[in-house]
C-alpha cells in the first residue's frame, strides 16, 4: 500500500485502545491484524466508537496533539433533561479540575437510528428521563466528555465517538475496521506567518559552491 496506512475502527465497549489484553479486558489485537499501527489518541475501555490507528507518526501526531484542535464528535446519553443554561455552559467552557475546557459545540437529538444495542446493557432508571446530546469538542483532556456533563448535572450513561476531523464509523459495526483516507486531513490554510516564511524561503537564493 502506498503512503501512511490510515485505519478507522468502531470500538466496541469494553475493549482497550491498546494491542495488548489488560487483566480481563481485550486489546485490539482480537479485531485489527494490521501490522505496525498504533493509536492515534484513544478512546476509553467503556467509551465506543471511533478509533484512528496509523503506521505514520507524523499523521498520528496531527490527529491526536490537542494544538491541531481537530474536531471529534460525541453522540452522549446523560441522565436527565438539559436545560438552556447546561446547554449553554457546555458551549461556553466548563471549569474541570485541570482546567477550563475549550468551548464546545452541543445540542439535543433524538437517539441516533443508526446507533446499535450495547453490550453490556445501559443502565436505565425508570423514574428518571434520559436524553442524547451531540457534543463536539477540539481537545483531548482524561474522560473530558463525562466530566463535562456530570458537571452541567448531567451524568453520562454512554458516550460514542462518531467523528475525528474528516472520518467517520458511518456503515461499521461494532469490531468492525476499514482503510481510512490519510490524504483527507489535508494540509489545511497557511497562517499568514507561515505564508511569509515560505515567500521569503522561496526568494532565497541557492547557497554558492566553492
Amino acid at each position: 500500500m502506498d503512503g501512511p496506512v490510515l485505519i478507522a475502527f468502531n470500538k466496541p465497549m469494553n475493549m482497550l485502545s491498546q494491542f495488548t489484553d489488560e487483566g480481563q479486558w481485550q486489546g485490539l489485537r482480537h479485531a485489527i491484524d494490521v501490522p505496525d499501527v498504533y493509536a492515534a489518541g484513544r478512546l476509553d475501555r467503556d467509551s465506543e466508537g471511533l478509533l484512528l490507528l496509523t503506521s505514520d507518526g507524523a499523521l498520528q501526531a496531527r490527529i491526536s496533539n490537542p494544538k491541531h484542535k481537530l474536531a471529534k464528535t460525541y453522540f452522549v446519553l446523560v441522565e436527565g433533561v438539559p436545560d438552556a443554561a447546561a446547554l449553554d455552559a457546555l458551549r461556553r467552557g466548563v471549569a474541570l479540575k485541570d482546567g477550563k475546557t475549550r468551548p464546545a459545540r452541543v445540542t439535543a437529538v433524538p437517539e441516533p437510528d443508526w446507533l446499535w444495542p450495547r453490550t453490556p446493557p445501559v443502565r436505565i432508571r425508570q423514574s428518571v428521563t434520559d436524553s442524547w446530546l451531540r457534543l463536539t469538542i477540539t481537545e483531548g483532556k482524561n474522560r473530558q466528555i463525562r466530566r463535562m456533563t456530570a458537571a452541567v448535572g448531567l451524568p453520562c450513561l454512554r458516550l460514542v465517538r462518531w467523528a475525528i476531523g474528516p472520518w467517520t464509523i458511518e456503515g461499521l459495526a461494532p469490531g468492525q475496521w476499514r482503510a481510512a483516507d490519510a490524504a483527507a486531513l489535508g494540509t489545511g490554510p497557511m497562517r499568514p506567518d507561515q505564508k511569509a516564511r515560505k515567500a521569503r524561503h522561496a526568494r532565497r537564493p541557492p547557497p554558492r559552491r566553492p
